[in-house]
């Protein structure tokens, strides 16, 4: 199979995609991902820039790089927006606050951690009190040894990424930011000189936004809506129901006017947004036909059981297991699937 767009390797070169809005790609290695797209907003002030990449000294230095292609300096960047709470979105927010002095705006709920259960959050944008944050890293760092919804185990950043992540806790270095400035649906930013939107697009995280600039007909998607592949939407959520949360945002989205560039954090910008919404809401809607297929066959089973006949080999494991389960829960809460625990603690789902 031919490589997909978000699975190419960071070019170095930076490209003006609208009016004072150049896009800058930063190398990543997670599964599925090659790069992130960290776009620069210029204004008379210096630049806003959003989703700064990964944690690290090495995306820092890409990240000076790319800003010196642009004849901008660190210090020039005087605001980030974090589209939302995954850490190769937000890896360089906290270094801006504190080199820059660059305000942070992300959504109100902005969190980064697991859940001890399926209605609690770890951290919230509340509990991110300052740059320097050991409660919010012993939270998060603990979370994962705990079970999840329905039994299984936590999926888990690499073992190297979580013993570098203690490491900076120790030295005091956080990489979590401090939100200056939350935002929630409908607020109005100015950046580029020009009016940008909030919108405020849960599924993929619960404080996922995106930005959209009627002016320039221009949409910042993040990971909301990619050209080549569906985001992950995960089980482990405060919501009870982040698939149909998904499509709401989906539709909101795809109703949008006035948007002829959408602007993802991975892959290349694209046309026809409302067109890629409804192929992703189309890709969910035959995984639930698939899902309530396998659960006639195998009867009352479990959401691992359930997942290594959605997914193949290469895939299981908790991820896998945590967009089943989401799948899941939807049909429960549509009258589709009934649950119930046994013995162990499992769900066992009755399709």
């Amino acid at each position: 199979m031919a490589k997909r767009q978000e699975q190419e390797t960071a070019q170095t070169e930076v490209t003006e995609v609208g009016p004072n809005v150049i896009r800058m790609q930063l190398p990543i290695r997670m599964p599925g991902l090659g790069h992130v797209n960290m776009f620069a907003l210029i204004d008379g002030e210096g630049a806003a820039v959003v989703d700064p990449g990964l944690p690290g000294p090495a995306t820092w230095k890409t990240i000076k790089e790319r800003l010196k292609q642009a004849d901008l300096r660190v210090k020039n960047v005087h605001t980030v927006i974090v589209t939302h709470s995954h850490p190769d979105h937000f890896g360089g927010a906290a270094r801006f606050a504190k080199e820059a002095g660059a305000e942070v705006i992300a959504h109100a709920d902005f969190r980064f951690g697991v859940l001890e259960s399926s209605d609690q959050a770890e951290v919230s944008v509340d509990d991110l009190s300052g740059p320097e944050n050991d409660e919010a890293h012993r939270q998060v760092l603990q979370g994962w040894n705990h079970k999840t919804p329905w039994g299984g185990e936590h999926p888990k950043p690499p073992f190297r990424s979580r013993w570098k992540w203690r490491g900076a806790r120790v030295l005091g270095n956080s990489f979590i930011p401090t939100v200056t400035k939350p935002v929630r649906q409908g607020d109005r930013l100015r950046l580029a000189g020009r009016e940008w939107f909030v919108t405020h697009t849960p599924g993929h995280t619960e404080d996922h936004i995106c930005l959209h600039c009627p002016e320039e007909q221009l949409f910042l998607a993040g990971d909301h809506v990619l050209p080549t592949i569906t985001p992950h939407i995960s089980g482990l959520a405060i919501s009870k129901d982040p698939l149909d949360n998904f499509f709401e945002s989906l539709e909101l989205v795809g109703n949008l006017p006035d948007v002829e560039l959408a602007l993802p954090a991975h892959g290349h910008p694209f046309g026809d947004l409302k067109g890629r919404t409804e192929a992703i809401k189309e890709h969910h809607y035959d995984r639930l036909d698939t899902v309530k297929r396998i659960g006639r066959e195998l009867g009352p089973a479990t959401v691992q059981a359930i997942s290594e006949k959605l997914f193949k080999p290469r895939s299981w494991g908790s991820m896998a297991e945590s967009e089943t389960y989401a799948h899941l829960e939807h049909l429960r809460h549509a009258g589709n699937a009934d649950a119930r625990r046994d013995k162990t603690g499992q769900l066992i789902y009755e399709l």
